[in-house]
């Protein structure tokens, strides 16, 4: 005969996966949410530690920055610094010269002692001139017109001569090292090429 049917069993399903499975099943299942919340702090964390590094390299790099710079401004200040001092001897040395050109349009022999006077300052003038960087830009007559170091005083037409050749020196000019302190003044032909 058959035996009667048992449908109780189907009643309790949790009390069925405890005896199949055992307690030890709601241990072992991983909670998914946990885990997320897990990555995302690690990949905050690890975008805050790239943010750091980031920083901490422009850091580095904007310090090695300034030492360049601080140690170009003390080089140019070395180099630079004398400006205003050269700037203020350079009307000693026009001084002289026009000294020394007016004593040797008089009679040399009357003036010789001033002459020679002047010419040994002059020369040590400009050896002190050349000791610290100190250049004579003194252009000559025929010399091409060169707006770098030149200073155009007038334009003439002279016979002979070419377009922006320098027919006149009316001063020389300076440069200290590379930097130009005062252009050399001159007169320029006008005449066309």
């Amino acid at each position: 005969m058959a035996e009667p049917k048992n449908d109780d069993f189907l009643d309790d399903v949790e009390a069925l996966e405890e005896e199949l499975y055992g307690e030890d099943e709601n241990e072992e299942l991983i909670d998914i949410d946990a885990e997320a919340a897990k990555g995302e702090a690690l990949d905050a964390l690890k975008a805050e530690r790239d943010e750091y590094k980031d920083r901490y390299v422009r850091a580095l790099a904007e310090a090695e920055n300034a030492r360049k710079r601080a140690d170009k401004d003390r080089r140019d200040a070395e180099k630079y610094g004398s400006t205003r001092l050269a700037r203020d001897l350079i009307g000693v040395y026009d001084n002289l010269q026009r000294a020394l050109k007016a004593a040797e349009e008089t009679s040399k022999e009357d003036n010789a002692i001033l002459i020679e006077g002047v010419e040994l300052t002059l020369r040590e003038l400009n050896s002190v001139f050349s000791k610290h960087g100190l250049i004579v830009v003194e252009p000559s007559v025929g010399d091409q017109f060169d707006a770098n170091v030149h200073e155009a005083m007038f334009e003439a037409p002279v016979p002979n001569t070419k377009k922006g050749e320098i027919i006149q020196v009316s001063a020389v000019g300076f440069m200290l090292h590379e930097r130009l302190l005062r252009a050399a003044q001159v007169g320029v032909s006008s005449n066309p090429a």
